[in-house]
């Protein structure tokens, strides 16, 4: 159903980030999905998390079973949550009430666009920074000493300057939308499969072809079960919580929902694929070349004796995680804030807003503490993987694949009683409470190596449980209208 004229559209009517989208507007087809999620892949964080499956004695053909499933499976929920946003035109923001109502949806909406977002762009801002250092200095060399021992809150000169270019590329993208968005994507693609595909062909014929990296591998005895290789797949997916929420911002510009569909899939897919040879070859491939697994992809670029090389992929690099702040960080955060405050603020105030605070957080100074960093994420992200499986239960089996837009854009706060739907904050609060239980009760550790996993699963039966509670305690059945009123 279409949203009908009303003074709630008229109002937001430069707030355009919320509004459905129009029919004119669609124009993103099976190559921008196919490029979408490129940069979100291929990036140093990604190679470090395989280089920790190794750490855990995994060997290559179990890594490659670890990619390669959770490939699968992340496609398949990009493509469940981002069926709703397709279908109705209708961005994060307000796909989240559905479920949560006006009011409840504020609390994961804030964890997922706003602290989650922010403190991500800052991390990956920092993290793109270090390669505009190097880029720099290999036509500048005595750029990398700038200022000496003078530092601005714990950063030296270089590294301020570093980070202060490669914010202001960020703002300039997430200022540009979706048409920025899209020639990125465009860039990103030819980039991804050049570099990195031929760093893998360059570290396998330095360590010795394909068969001397498997005899290698042979020669380190697996001890893994099913289990270790679960945990491992909750490891990875769990980096692409936010992104799962959040992919209706981009569905809702899909021209159709084949388009949408088969573009993610593929370019997941695909991307995966590349993205294991290459890490393997890299992380197995230097060990035998020189002794020891190299894990960051930027020393590896330094290895290349060819500038022109160097300089191309560490343009990559930069442009991948580009792609990862623009399309993970900024947007879902942008649409967020325009939620929270729709007659203050509008898309460009809010990509400076959240630009801003990615500076305050001084995220140099959390990448210092990663004990810190990573527990405060995997508790954010223990939090948010509930919120999948409460919004894809809602969609697909409460609401039966139907939401009345002109409701939920009129009753506002309002929609569900009192603006929450209690059943769904209570089950995403005890289901990230049972994920992250390990955490804090050794016994209960196993939960939290899977919390990805446990998260969703416990929310959806938990979520089915109390509406069915509430369904036969209020005896109210059947209608939409019913069911938005059940928790009192």
């Amino acid at each position: 159903m279409n949203i009908g004229k009303s003074n709630l559209e008229d109002r937001v009517e430069e707030n355009f980030a919320l509004q459905p989208t129009k029919p004119a507007i669609r124009n993103l087809n099976f190559s921008h999905f196919f490029s979408l999620w490129m940069g979100s892949i291929h990036n140093i964080p990604s190679y470090l998390t395989v280089g920790g499956f190794f750490a855990l004695g995994l060997s290559i053909s179990e890594v490659i079973i670890v990619i390669l499933a959770s490939a699968f499976l992340l496609s398949f929920l990009l493509q469940l949550n981002g069926h709703a946003g397709n279908k109705y035109g209708i961005p994060f923001a307000m796909l989240l009430k559905t479920s949560f109502g006006g009011k409840g949806a504020i609390l994961p909406g804030v964890l997922r666009g706003i602290i989650a977002g922010i403190m991500w762009f800052g991390l990956q801002t920092y993290a793109g920074s270090l390669a505009i250092t190097i880029l720099i200095g290999q036509f500048w060399p005595a750029y990398v000493n700038l200022g000496g021992e003078w530092k601005l809150f714990g950063l030296g000169l270089t590294h301020f300057l570093s980070f202060l270019i490669f914010w202001l590329i960020n703002l300039c993208f997430a200022l540009g939308g979706m048409k920025a968005l899209g020639k990125l994507s465009n860039v990103i693609t030819p980039l991804v499969f050049l570099i990195f595909g031929g760093m893998s062909i360059w570290i396998i014929d330095q360590a010795g072809g394909i068969a001397s990296i498997l005899l290698h591998d042979a020669m380190n005895i697996s001890d893994t079960n099913i289990f270790i290789l679960l945990t491992c797949m909750s490891a990875l997916l769990a980096t692409w919580v936010a992104p799962i929420l959040s992919v209706s911002d981009y569905t809702r510009y899909a021209r159709t929902t084949v388009q949408q569909s088969l573009g993610q899939f593929f370019g997941i897919m695909i991307s995966y694929v590349l993205f294991a040879a290459a890490s393997i070859s890299i992380i197995r491939g230097t060990e035998i070349i020189f002794g020891k697994p190299i894990w960051n992809i930027l020393d590896v670029i330094g290895e290349f004796e060819s500038k022109l090389v160097v300089c191309l992929s560490l343009i990559t690099i930069c442009l991948s995680t580009l792609s990862v702040n623009i399309i993970g960080n900024i947007l879902p955060a942008i649409n967020q804030l325009i939620s929270l405050f729709p007659n203050l603020i509008n898309s460009k105030s809010s990509a400076i807003i959240i630009s801003i605070a990615g500076i305050v957080i001084m995220p140099w100074k959390l990448m210092e503490n990663s004990t810190s960093i990573f527990t405060f994420l995997n508790i954010v992200g223990g939090l948010l993987s509930p919120v999948i499986g409460i919004m894809i239960t809602q969609y697909f089996i409460i609401d039966k694949r139907k939401i009345d837009t002109y409701e939920l854009y009129n009753k506002g706060d309002n929609y569900y009683s009192n603006g929450v739907n209690k059943s769904a904050i209570l089950a995403m609060c005890i289901a990230g409470g049972i994920s992250l239980s390990g955490h804090f009760i050794s016994a209960l550790r196993p939960l939290y190596n899977l919390s990805f996993f446990v998260g969703i699963f416990s929310s959806i039966l938990l979520y089915l449980l109390f509406i069915f509670l509430n369904t036969f305690f209020s005896g109210k059945v059947g209608s939409s209208h019913n069911k938005r009123n059940l928790i009192k």
